[in-house]
């Protein structure tokens, strides 16, 4: 983690702490001004003053819309939201490598697809080769092996795994703009939350090192977890067997299962997030949604409708008439990337 990074939080923190009725500041303008210095990587522009102004509204003592911080809830999507996902998801990645080191182990893979596409290197011809080539490849690298199995197993790989093109770690490559949004947010009294197709133990490895979100406020997909207990030594094991998808749909219902209250906030970049946002901001009271438009092919990558990873049509058509923010990355950031070794935006 970069200094800055750790930083920001803190930054965040003090800025609106000293905002008093922003849970409030002295006036309007004034906290307008904290607020913005608080997403330094953010542009001045019509996305950066929506989610301003609903986070002046919101936390404003005594105004019409104010909502005790115990309501507030912000939920993210992780991949393409908070972090990179192209040219693949980084957890497909994370199969990938899986894979080739079970393969030993596993004669028959060398003949048999998702198998024989992944120990090939052509993960989109492996995930395209079934209906359940995901689930398959998901079940065998993930499952056979205790909780804490997996969770070394997870950090161990995070720690050195890189961009198969940018050469960068996979956690360097953030975004720096919605790092400063999660700070800005919990510094406001808001509770973050990621709600991701990715799975749960996964990302919760990390998650709280990298964003500041701590593992009971990481939600996803998840493998059947079972307690064993044996020569007195329980542990739970990790089966071959799905429990949950959080996608689409299911998102939402897993918001409602595992938080207990509807967001008022919802970020995410993709179709598979569009039930999560319609949701959240479909309820009474102020209500904010957001969309991550990839549209930077220098500095990221350009893409939306027709993508194999993280499709983007449903979601583009709708949010002008759902009243969402289309986050345009090539326009309302200044940079995308944090800062690593003197080098910005992955270069």
């Amino acid at each position: 983690m970069t200094m800055a990074r750790f930083l920001w939080p803190l930054v965040a923190a003090v800025i609106c702490a000293s905002l008093a009725p922003l849970e409030g500041c002295a006036s309007r303008r004034a906290s307008r001004h904290a607020a913005a210095d608080s997403l330094p990587s953010w542009n001045d522009g019509a996305s950066k003053r929506a989610i301003i102004d609903f986070v002046e509204r919101v936390t404003r003592r005594g105004g019409p819309e104010y909502v005790p911080p115990a309501q507030r809830i912000a939920v993210f999507d992780n991949d393409g939201t908070l972090w990179t996902e192209q040219p693949e998801y980084v957890q497909v990645a994370f199969m990938m490598d899986r894979v080739r080191e079970l393969a030993p182990h596993h004669p028959e893979w060398r003949d048999r697809e998702p198998f024989k596409s992944m120990l090939a290197g052509d993960a989109a011809a492996a995930l395209s080769s079934s209906k359940d080539a995901f689930n398959q490849l998901w079940t065998a690298t993930h499952a056979g092996m205790t909780g804490d199995e997996f969770e070394r197993l997870s950090r161990d790989w995070i720690k050195s795994a890189r961009h198969p093109t940018r050469g960068r770690l996979y956690t360097e490559l953030t975004y720096q703009p919605m790092l400063e949004l999660l700070g800005f947010l919990r510094a406001c009294g808001f509770k973050t939350f990621i709600v991701s197709g990715g799975d749960t133990d996964f990302m919760r490895v990390w998650s709280e090192r990298v964003y500041g979100i701590p593992p009971e406020q990481v939600i996803g997909s998840s493998l059947v977890a079972e307690y064993v207990s044996g020569d007195g030594r329980p542990e739970i094991q990790r089966r071959e067997e799905v429990a949950l998808v959080a996608l689409d749909e299911r998102k939402a219902a897993a918001i409602y299962r595992y938080i207990g209250r509807r967001p008022i906030a919802a970020f995410g970049n993709s179709d598979g997030d569009f039930e999560m946002l319609e949701w959240t901001t479909s309820g009474p009271g102020p209500r904010l949604g957001a969309i991550v438009h990839h549209t930077d092919a220098e500095r990221e990558a350009k893409y939306d409708r027709g993508s194999r990873v993280g499709r983007l049509e449903r979601g583009l058509e709708a949010a002008p008439q759902r009243g969402w923010i289309l986050v345009d990355m090539a326009r309302d950031w200044k940079v995308v990337f944090p800062k690593v070794n003197g080098t910005v935006n992955g270069r």
